[in-house]
């Protein structure tokens, strides 16, 4: 098998925290980038969901709950996490 040199640039933080994930499954990251080859190759595409990331209706709905009772002046709101403990009472 001929082998070929592959250069990439990637943030550093992020390298370094593939590696070390990489490192506590014992692998290199050589051998994690000709694993995501491969499997690309096998599975004839990338081998992971790409999707965007869009709410379901019951997410929409808290978040349109949420925007009304941000602006409805009948619900009483917090300035700080002591008075809002006491209010509910944890």
């Amino acid at each position: 098998m001929a082998t070929t040199n592959l250069n990439i640039r990637t943030d550093k933080d992020i390298k370094e925290q593939a590696e070390l994930i990489f490192s506590e499954l014992g692998l290199n990251m050589t051998t994690a980038i000709n694993m995501f080859l491969r499997t690309t190759i096998r599975e004839n595409g990338i081998p992971f969901s790409l999707k965007l990331e869009i709410p379901n209706n019951t997410t929409i709905a808290a978040i349109e709950e949420g925007r009304k009772l941000a602006h409805d002046t009948n619900v009483k709101g917090y300035s700080n996490m002591d008075d809002l403990r006491k209010a509910l009472e944890v």
